[in-house]
């Protein structure tokens, strides 16, 4: 029996491994998505400069074309012929004024000219170094996909081990009642530490029971008090349904006092609110605050997922007073769907 309890333990210490490393590659997927997502919006950005540049380049060039045809075709003997047949010093003087002008007109022409090729050339740059980042990322998420595939078959292939434990020792029972004394365990030692921190606020959490919202929208799949495995226990908070990726909400002010993986409840938030209420948020794919941490209602802690070995995404959720879990659905102001 000592021999098949620590195989299982084992595979779920494997298990641990496995789903933390998958959580660290969603987290660099998303970043390298993001990254992407920012260079595209730059190449375009770029491209946009790019035509307008262009269009500019062209005005400048037919205008400067335009000049030098007309300067060509008159030539420079029309200038002294010009001048030549004019007696009046005054209107000799407005002539070579003109041309002046001309002259410089077309030199300020060139000069647009060169800096448009310039600035051209450097946005085609720009463009193409963008371009190739562009490739680079698209090239590291599909090797980061690949790597989470592995981890997921890998995953997968520890939950069937996992089971086949389970079924040899035929302990599903033992096993989810060891997991229990797990958390009753780690609620016990939080409430020990945490009363020597009390939260104080000038609207308990006690006050707003039946007007708080669920943490994340989904489909009730077990329920606060449901038989679980057998009659010999029961569900201490709810599973809802919900698909992977979606935000979690703090459903009230309070302080994260715990975000980490425990086994059966996979990555675990919990939050602090004071008079000796907590709330746990279980299951998750990625955790988005820290213990210390203070939250808000509403604010974004966790992303649903199937973490601890679940068979599909959702949420667990619970709330305790003190060790004691109570009823969440007394606490909300409207009930999930089922199912």
């Amino acid at each position: 029996m000592d021999k098949r309890a620590n195989d299982r333990d084992r595979v779920t210490g494997e298990l641990q491994e496995a789903e933390s490393g998958i959580v660290e590659k969603r987290i660099h997927l998303k970043e390298l998505q993001r990254q992407r997502d920012f260079s595209q919006k730059k190449k375009a950005d770029l491209d946009k400069q790019l035509q307008a540049k262009e269009a500019e380049l062209s005005a400048e060039s037919s205008q400067l074309e335009a000049q030098v045809r007309t300067a060509y075709t008159s030539g420079q003997q029309e200038r002294i012929k010009l001048l030549l047949n004019q007696h009046d010093p005054e209107a000799i003087g407005r002539l070579m004024t003109y041309y002046r002008y001309m002259s410089e007109f077309r030199g300020e022409n060139i000069n647009a000219v060169n800096n448009h090729i310039a600035e051209l050339t450097e946005l085609r740059q720009q463009a193409a170094a963008e371009e190739n980042r562009i490739a680079g990322l698209a090239r590291a998420r599909a090797a980061e996909l690949a790597e989470l595939n592995t981890a997921q078959n890998k995953r997968q292939d520890l939950l069937a081990t996992l089971k086949a434990k389970i079924s040899e020792e035929g302990s599903q029972i033992e096993r989810l009642a060891a997991e229990e004394q797990d958390l009753a365990r780690l609620i016990a030692e939080l409430t020990s530490i945490l009363s020597d921190y009390p939260i104080t606020s000038e609207e308990p959490f006690s006050g707003f029971k039946g007007r708080l919202t669920w943490p994340v929208v989904g489909t009730l799949l077990h329920d606060f008090g449901q038989p679980r495995a057998s009659d010999q226990l029961k569900w201490n908070g709810v599973v809802l349904a919900a698909p992977r990726g979606r935000e979690i909400r703090s459903i009230y002010h309070g302080r994260v006092v715990f975000a980490d993986w425990l086994a059966g409840m996979g990555l675990l938030v919990i939050v602090d609110h004071g008079e000796g209420y907590m709330t746990l948020y279980g299951y998750n794919e990625t955790t988005l605050k820290s213990a210390g941490d203070w939250v808000a209602p509403g604010d974004v802690i966790a992303t649903v997922g199937d973490s601890g070995g679940q068979q599909q995404s959702g949420l667990y959720f619970e709330i305790r007073k003190g060790t004691k879990p109570v009823n969440p659905r007394r606490w909300v102001s409207k009930q999930p769907k089922t199912r």
